[in-house]
């Protein structure tokens, strides 16, 4: 049915792309069946929203529209956002569309730290259907997830390329044990299948009233992940994800029916997958509750490494401070590390285990971040359809950004029940991204550039009358119409010129992928540019990059810009600044040739 090499890219697809999604059979019914009575119309109705959601709103908005969308390697609300701003002529529009951006990019953040506690906690629980382990303490099951998580981030610097191999065949025994139990569960209780149609889904809405709505907020429990279809894109390409969520969908839909059969049959139970797992097969029950407790850790390092993507795409469009970044692989240029980010997902982990404590808790806060980056996602998308005339995508764009409202407003219920958490962890990135930007832009209109006809006229001056530095001399400039202010301090005022001065102009492009570099042009006798064209995902090593055309340097200057200011929020985007890398040591430059040269701004 498929190629060796189609094969491989759906194993590794299930292991990268599927480990949340593939998780949530484990919370999701136990947690709605708090909501609602287990009654068997309930069942059915609550079985039919949860397979059209996964029609709705993974199969038909990620795999279809959204994928459908851009070139290989794009992916996530940033790379919408890249395709939208050229097709759009109003500069109020680009600014909207912008914020909104910023929005849903806070919003994802903010759901990662949710879905590894709330994943790791739920498998662990399980502990307790284990004949002598029933009075196990929530204490002790919040210490294992815990030291759980802690491992699992601690072993984030070594990378994970190296156990990466193992997620996709470990994912695909997951998902052939979750489809297995609930076609054998289904055969006893065949009545489940007429879930299927969708007049359950609307039967239950409209007999169930607000409480059949506040039901909704825990029906998203069950497309946790779906926009990491999306996301990682890049990561494995379209095909081999698309291929890998037809039997991905199946599994999850037989086994969701499968659990619906069991609590027909056994409407008191409460840990639903476990208890029937262990009710159908006790023998493999401990095997199994292992494989789910390896799964969810699965799909905690892939939302780790979509986490660790977003804020790289965030730092190289200019919207996140330059952090430090760790290569972990010698091959996939993809596998990264971002120390900070790490530490500070495992201290809200952590926290978040502790405060919420049970699984239902914290499924009580989750769904408002990841219904609000869909309902983003269907914003960004219909807007993108109707610029390009593809008016029928437009129309059913809408209609699923419609449905993800729904899911937006139902979700709202849970603020009060700790769903503020994912609000405040998203406003607090939303912050940072706004005050970074806007601090950008206002260092930008202080600073004195000069044109480049007045430079090169002293230029031209001081590199004929001065005595010149054997060697060549490297100067980053973003724009080279417009020369920074640290360049004219170091050649003018402080007269030092050397025999090769070259400008290093990075120009980040539409594309996500590919890097082109080359010199463009001498500006002058001793002067000359370098530009280096780069994908707004690409990570790049620039000191290869100037080895491989021949420049080898003597010295490299920069530019550090010191804040004074009374402002508040100035004063925040000074601590930003002074604690983040500066430009050179991001792209990781030789220290010893690193001359940084100070000016003083006042905002």
């Amino acid at each position: 049915m498929f190629s060796k090499a189609e094969l491989r890219g759906i194993v590794n697809s299930m292991g990268l792309v599927f480990g949340d999604i593939g998780t949530s059979p484990i919370y999701t019914l136990t947690v709605i069946f708090l909501l609602t009575r287990p009654t068997e119309a309930h069942v059915i109705g609550v079985l039919s929203l949860i397979i059209w959601t996964l029609i709705i709103l993974v199969t038909m908005e990620y795999a279809w529209l959204a994928m459908s969308l851009g070139k290989k390697g794009e992916g996530g609300t940033i790379v919408l956002k890249e395709i939208l701003l050229p097709l759009l002529k109003s500069g109020r529009s680009v600014s909207f569309i912008t914020l909104l951006a910023y929005v849903g990019t806070s919003f994802l953040i903010g759901d990662g730290v949710i879905t590894p506690a709330i994943s790791i906690l739920s498998a662990v629980e399980g502990i307790r259907i284990i004949s002598g382990f029933e009075t196990t303490g929530q204490g002790t099951l919040m210490l294992i997830a815990s030291l759980i998580a802690i491992v699992l981030f601690s072993v984030q610097k070594r990378g994970s390329e190296k156990i990466a191999w193992a997620f996709g065949p470990i994912m695909v025994v997951w998902f052939l044990t979750l489809a297995v139990s609930g076609i054998f569960s289904i055969i006893y209780t065949p009545g489940v299948l007429k879930a299927i149609n969708p007049y359950y889904a609307i039967d239950f809405l409209s007999n169930n009233g607000i409480v059949g709505f506040f039901v909704l907020s825990e029906v998203t429990l069950c497309c946790t992940g779906g926009e990491a279809l999306y996301a990682d894109m890049g990561h494995l390409g379209r095909e081999p994800i698309l291929k890998a969520w037809r039997l991905v969908f199946f599994a999850l839909v037989f086994n969701y029916l499968g659990q619906g059969a069991f609590v027909i049959r056994n409407p008191e139970a409460r840990n639903v997958l476990f208890e029937m797992i262990n009710h159908q097969v006790h023998i493999v029950y401990i095997p199994f509750l292992i494989l789910s407790i390896v799964a969810t850790i699965i799909a905690s390092q892939a939302m780790i490494s979509g986490v660790f993507s977003i804020v790289y795409q965030g730092i190289t469009t200019r919207i996140m401070p330059m952090l430090k970044i760790d290569y972990t692989s010698g091959e996939m240029k993809s596998q990264i590390y971002i120390s900070t980010v790490n530490w500070m997902l495992l201290i809200s982990v952590l926290y978040m285990i502790f405060i919420f404590k049970e699984s239902s808790r914290l499924a009580a806060a989750y769904g408002l971040a990841v219904t609000g980056t869909m309902t983003i996602t269907g914003l960004l998308m219909t807007s993108i359809f109707y610029h390009r005339k593809q008016i029928p995508k437009a129309i059913i764009s809408l209609f699923i950004t419609f449905v993800d409202v729904v899911f937006l407003l139902s979700n709202t219920y849970k603020i009060p029940h700790g769903g503020y958490w994912s609000v405040i962890i998203a406003a607090f990135v939303f912050s940072l991204i706004v005050i970074y930007t806007a601090g950008q832009e206002r260092l930008y209109e202080l600073m004195k550039l000069m044109k480049t006809e007045n430079f090169l006229e002293k230029y031209n001056h001081v590199y004929a009358t001065q005595n010149k530095i054997s060697g060549t001399a490297l100067f980053f400039a973003r724009d080279v119409t417009r020369i920074p202010q640290y360049i004219s301090h170091v050649m003018f005022k402080n007269n030092i010129i050397y025999e090769n001065n070259i400008f290093i102009s990075i120009i980040k492009s539409d594309s996500p992928f590919g890097v082109e570099s080359s010199f463009k042009k001498e500006l002058a006798k001793g002067l000359r540019l370098f530009e280096i064209k780069m994908g707004y995902m690409e990570i790049i090593d620039v000191e290869q990059i100037l080895k491989d055309n021949g420049i080898t340097e003597k010295t490299i200057f920069y530019g550090i810009e010191d804040i004074f200011t009374n402002n508040l929020i100035w004063k925040i985007f000074s601590v930003i600044k002074k604690l983040s890398p500066s430009f050179v040591q991001f792209y990781r430059l030789p220290p010893e040739e690193l001359h940084g040269v100070m000016t003083r701004f006042e905002m």
